[in-house]
């Protein structure tokens, strides 16, 4: 047989050019992956710089949203009397576009729908009593259980249907947990004092009757009365002593109409004298409330819920926490 010599340098031609293609591809490979490497090192900078931008904008827009329910506040306190459901502070804000301020500000008329595009703000918020609701810190005093404010929890526990066996063991450990904060008996055993309503889980409660309560109850820095004018049947119930839920529900009707200005006013209206009103227990004016502020920016909602005392015409912020919602809901419902 002869040789193929002929062929030899073009089997090796051949070779060559698939050498020489494969490395083009690896090169154009490569080209691209760092290409697309550049590009999600510059999208994720960009996407950085906007998310830094926008807490900046909603932490901005929701300290404006505080600072106007201070000053609502504050000429509430000008006006002087009863604190109730009827007062400007008490009104809720409904979902609202911030251009809509704008253009209010400027004497200006938006003329549209309401529905916004992406980049639109929307602000909703209300204000409620604290001092509508039974006061944790009450139940505790000197160290020791205070018993008229345990049978008012008593009769809330079971107008909500809730086991008993619960408050007795979170009243324990309460006094507990107020005794080691007591200079000079420490005890490393005892639980720490609550901060907030959702802390009480430690206390014994579970997290169906923490889930029932808490629309109910709340925790401020000391000893507060009910105020008569903005409670709800259930905790005028629970802490006016012989009190019955036709009379509570009474009242609610008559404060409707014609706010309860003192403690004599509540106790004619009645016309009960089975029923009696402590002045350390029952108040018709308050010093504590809350302020739930929801912000939508874009496809983000972020919400902040702050706690007010109010002194005279200093109103001084307390705490304020804030969430991102990844469901929207409206602080209103």
């Amino acid at each position: 047989m002869r040789p193929l010599q002929g062929k030899v340098p073009l089997v090796l031609g051949q070779s060559q050019r698939g050498a020489a293609i494969l490395m083009a591809m690896l090169t154009v490979a490569l080209v691209a992956t760092l290409a697309a490497g550049m590009m999600w090192q510059q999208w994720r900078g960009v996407a950085l710089e906007s998310a830094q931008r926008t807490r900046v904008q909603s932490a901005w827009i929701l300290t404006g949203a505080l600072d106007w329910a201070r000053l609502i506040l504050r000429e509430d306190a000008r006006q002087g009397g009863a604190d109730h459901l009827a007062e400007p502070w008490a009104v809720p804000l409904a979902s609202a576009r911030l251009s809509t301020f704008l253009a209010a500000e400027r004497g200006q008329t938006l003329v549209g729908d309401d529905t916004g595009s992406d980049s639109e703000a929307f602000l909703a918020g209300n204000m409620e009593d604290l001092q509508a609701r039974l006061n944790v810190a009450n139940l505790v005093d000197s160290g020791k259980l205070d018993e008229p404010t345990r049978a008012a929890w008593a009769k809330l526990f079971k107008h909500l249907n809730l086991p008993e066996s619960e408050l007795d063991l979170m009243t324990q450990r309460l006094v507990l947990a107020a005794t080691a904060l007591t200079p000079g008996k420490p005890d490393p055993k005892a639980p720490l004092w609550p901060r907030s309503v959702a802390d009480l889980a430690w206390l014994g409660l579970s997290a169906d009757t923490l889930r029932t309560l808490s629309p109910f109850v709340t925790l401020l820095p000391g000893p507060t009365p009910v105020n008569l004018n903005t409670a709800p049947v259930e905790v005028l119930v629970a802490s006016v002593e012989g009190l019955t839920p036709a009379q509570a529900r009474q009242m609610t009707q008559f404060r409707a109409v014609t706010p309860i200005g003192t403690l004599m006013d509540a106790l004619q209206l009645v016309n009960n004298p089975d029923v009696k009103f402590d002045a350390a227990m029952h108040s018709v004016a308050s010093r504590f409330f809350s302020v739930t502020g929801q912000l939508r920016l874009g496809q983000s909602t972020l919400q902040e819920r702050s706690v007010l005392q109010r002194d005279g015409l200093d109103v001084k912020v307390l705490s304020r926490a804030r969430e991102v919602l990844t469901t929207p809901v409206s602080p209103l419902q």
